[in-house]
């Protein structure tokens, strides 16, 4: 029998970071850049770490560009201004900031892939510019009270000032909760890697940042029409 070698290379990655009005976006992409883009939008509590196996399989024939929002992943997480600081964490602020991302990527022409959290995100990029778009493909993300889970449900209906609202959005900021946003319906858990959830939990316990999710958990109903 004869020995045969077969070439395999995954695409590479870069790992960049630029800065719009004054935050330091991380991003990651792949792909030719004369190729159809496609830009990725992440979830809760996660950040693009969640796109790279995708990255890695539509890199060889996509331009494929994967953002961290503030306050995610690796990118800046300006002092909120609940906290004493200047910058306010709303998803309008969040699509603001993606916004002034494509500009400074020129990205103005693709597919968005919005997932969980992108929707919204991804949502009030498409009203400000649909010349943008050449297409949508939504996951786990709605603008509406139909459909939406038990958990979304309970976000949807906290207000700031509420009493007990804080306190309920920490009670989701949980090692426990984190991991079954992962495993929950799964049916086969052991071919889930626990990778994902480790790195989400670790971001959320760094200084600061749950702070941030408490604010954009109670901005939350405003995705809600």
């Amino acid at each position: 029998m004869t020995n045969m070698t077969t070439n395999f290379r995954l695409p590479t990655i870069t790992h960049r970071h630029v800065e719009v009005d004054g935050v330091k976006v991380f991003y990651r992409e792949a792909g030719p850049a004369d190729a159809p883009t496609l830009l990725l939008l992440h979830g809760f509590p996660s950040s693009s770490h969640q796109f790279k196996r995708l990255m890695e399989a539509l890199g060889d024939h996509y331009h494929v560009v994967a953002p961290d929002y503030p306050g995610f992943g690796y990118s800046d997480a300006p002092e909120p201004v609940t906290a004493g600081g200047s910058f306010t964490y709303s998803f309008d602020t969040l699509a603001q900031v993606i916004e002034g991302f494509c500009d400074a990527l020129g990205l103005h022409r693709f597919v968005a892939y919005l997932f969980d959290f992108g929707a919204p995100v991804g949502f009030r990029i498409t009203l400000r510019h649909p010349e943008w778009f050449a297409g949508l493909v939504i996951q786990n993300g709605n603008a509406y009270a139909e459909g939406m889970s038990a958990m979304a449900r309970d976000l949807a209906a906290l207000r700031p000032g509420a009493p007990g609202a804080e306190d309920a959005v920490m009670g989701v900021l949980t090692p426990e909760v984190t991991r079954s946003q992962y495993l929950t319906g799964a049916r086969q858990p052991e071919n889930i890697s626990p990778d994902g959830w480790t790195m989400d939990q670790q971001f959320l316990e760094l200084p600061g940042r749950k702070r941030i999710q408490v604010d954009l958990a109670l901005n939350y109903h405003s995705n809600v029409v």
